[in-house]
């Protein structure tokens, strides 16, 4: 919750006197954020051949990365070099993760999916962070209301997880991928008022949004009704 607390009224005082600091320390973080891409992209290429083995240690793997993302990186902040390693660390787990449903499609013969999935994702999430970034209208209050929603839909998707409900899946998709393309705006406006300490950490934010929004995007492009 610390980034729901931060000094965003600060932050914004400072815009006229560190604009150009922030211009260089946006473009840190969307080196970062291109650069967890292709970290990410590298441990589903890598994997990719062991898919069985994969899915065998899925919820191993999708451990080590919540460790990760809540204990390596919270501990190598402000720690140069180590946060950025257990970035990558992280990024590449996520790639990993990927791999059942990569193979999934490329077994169904809809490889191609997965490249327009990644290039409307790319697309949306440019035009919100542009947005963002140009916008006079301060997102600075949705951080709670955001997370809150987060937690709901986290809830949602544990109680399909035995329900099954195909429709509910979709709804619960859909409601992901609004939910994080409001994070995204929020997110990058915060990274441009100054709300984060690390090129890293704001690196990390965007990331999590692109990645969930991709897999929602994959999700909608790829299967029909009945898969």
């Amino acid at each position: 919750m610390a980034l729901y607390e931060r000094d965003y009224t600060a932050a914004q005082e400072r815009s006229s006197s560190l604009s150009a600091a922030r211009v260089d320390f946006l473009k840190k973080t969307y080196q970062l954020l291109g650069l967890s891409m292709i970290v990410a992209a590298l441990g589903a290429y890598l994997t990719l051949p062991f898919v069985a083995t994969v899915v065998k240690f899925r919820w191993l793997i999708f451990g080590a990365e919540l460790l990760v993302l809540f204990f390596g990186l919270s501990m190598s902040r402000g720690k140069p070099g180590l946060n950025m390693i257990m970035l990558f660390v992280f990024t590449f787990l996520t790639g990993v993760s990927l791999v059942p449903l990569f193979a999934m499609f490329i077994g169904a013969g809809k490889a191609g999916v997965i490249g327009n999935a990644f290039l409307s994702t790319a697309v949306l999430f440019g035009a919100l962070s542009l947005f963002a970034i140009n916008s006079k209208t301060d997102f600075s209050s949705w951080g709670k209301p955001l997370f809150i929603t987060l937690i709901v839909v986290l809830v949602a998707s544990v109680i399909n997880i035995f329900l099954g409900n195909s429709m509910l899946a979709v709804i619960i998709n859909a409601a992901v991928l609004l939910l994080f393309g409001l994070f995204t705006i929020y997110d990058t406006q915060n990274i441009a008022n100054g709300a984060y300490d690390s090129p890293v950490d704001a690196a990390v934010s965007l990331y999590l949004d692109f990645l969930n929004m991709f897999t929602v995007i994959l999700q909608f492009l790829g299967l029909s009704d009945n898969d």
